[in-house]
């Protein structure tokens, strides 16, 4: 039984964790593609929220948020400044990057925590099942 509650929650955990990064883009993205997207983040939202047992991976939507913060630090990967590009053509490109560090950090924070929400939530949830089994053995 317990194998069946493991692998359930890790399914919560991943389900929840598709819609942080949902929610994070929409974010994230709020003056391009963030109204497009925005919908479908509360769609999925409200349909885990309405779930049973869905709260057992609740620390995948902290982990979520962090996906599109770390696709910020990876486009930002040659930053700080201008960065040019040329091309074989002949056409060359420039642009202005952040640095990528702070967005880094940050998306590794808010993944990390959600692992470690997770992992808190199932070692008390197991202590909490095992000690009522014991109860009941009684």
């Amino acid at each position: 039984m317990s194998r069946s509650v493991g692998r359930s929650s890790v399914g919560w955990f991943l389900a929840w964790f598709g819609v942080g990064a949902i929610d994070a883009l929409a974010i994230v993205g709020a003056l391009t593609i963030g109204i497009f997207v925005l919908p479908v983040g509360i769609a999925a939202t409200v349909f885990l929220a309405t779930r049973r047992d869905a709260s057992d991976g609740i620390g995948g939507l902290i982990s979520g948020l962090g996906l599109p913060v770390l696709y910020v630090a990876y486009l930002n990967r040659d930053g700080p400044g201008t960065i040019c590009r040329t091309y074989p053509g002949g056409g060359s490109s420039c642009v202005e990057e952040w640095s990528p560090w702070p967005w880094f950090a940050i998306g590794m924070a808010l993944v990390l925590l959600g692992v470690a929400v997770f992992t808190r939530a199932r070692r008390s949830r197991s202590a909490s099942d095992s000690q009522a089994s014991t109860l009941r053995g009684q």
